[in-house]
């Protein structure tokens, strides 16, 4: 005999395929990855992202559904997912911490191979009073603006939120075009000494985490959109505003350290 009331406040997950189809396109990224450094063929690789992000879309589809209409994410519910995207912050702080510690332990001290010199010679380094300061205003905007639209949302004025989040998706989409033209432009590359290994490795990244937080913050303006949040009821959105934060303050370190510092 099976009974619908739970008697507690905690979300029990339903039986899902997600986690196997997960499982099974990161196995086939990474065989893919290995075939295309190996025989130059991508057919795997774009198979093990298209499964990737056909699980993605129907995973996060489910926790929507949950949270939105079928009430499962109650406050105690909440609450674990607020302590879940901290701890997740967390660890992507440290991931960056480690391309850091790379760039002043070389650029501190710099050894005989570089010249003992910093930027190493025949390095020609960004100016970082062009496209890098314009970047940085971008992203100060940005999350000028996605504050703002939480504040709003937290006021139930949906009009002002959605024209501000619309704002933060246009800033963070120009971020990246930005950041491709610097990179095609650029004039050194990866392999160009651990300048440009430490460059590309801790901006690149941060690149990606641009791109990731813009569809982040993308999806929160589908369902806002949809009517999926309300002024007490908006933790996605809240974990895109902070995640957003988070990539924010990554580049201010960035700027300071690797385009002016480093210069």
């Amino acid at each position: 005999m099976t009974n619908n009331f739970n008697g507690h406040p905690y979300h029990l997950v339903d039986f899902s395929p997600w986690p196997f189809t997960g499982a099974i396109g990161s196995m086939t990224l990474v065989t893919g990855l290995v075939k295309w450094f190996h025989n130059f063929n991508m057919n795997l690789l774009i198979l093990g992202y298209f499964i990737i992000i056909l699980t993605m879309y129907q995973w996060w589809r489910d926790v929507c559904r949950e949270g939105t209409y079928q009430g499962k994410h109650t406050i105690l519910v909440s609450k674990g997912l607020r302590w879940g995207m901290i701890l997740f912050i967390i660890s992507e702080i440290f991931f960056f911490i480690s391309f850091f510690w790379a760039f002043f332990h070389s650029s501190l001290a710099p050894n005989i191979e570089l010249g003992t010199m910093w930027p190493p010679m025949s390095i020609i380094p960004f100016n970082p009073f062009q496209i890098p300061l314009l970047n940085t205003i971008i992203l100060i905007t940005s999350g000028l603006t996605v504050t703002w639209a939480h504040h709003a949302l937290m006021n139930n004025n949906f009009s002002q939120t959605s024209q501000s989040l619309f704002i933060t998706i246009l800033l963070g989409f120009y971020f990246s075009m930005l950041q491709t033209f610097e990179y095609y432009e650029a004039p050194f590359t990866i392999s160009d000494s651990v300048y440009g290994s430490t460059f590309f490795m801790a901006t690149g990244f941060h690149g990606l985490h641009v791109i990731i937080g813009t569809i982040f913050l993308l999806t929160c303006f589908i369902r806002l959109i949809n009517n999926h949040f309300s002024s007490t009821h908006h933790f996605g959105f809240e974990a895109a505003a902070w995640y957003w934060h988070f990539v924010d303050v990554v580049w201010l370190f960035l700027y300071i350290s690797i385009y002016w510092w480093g210069n």
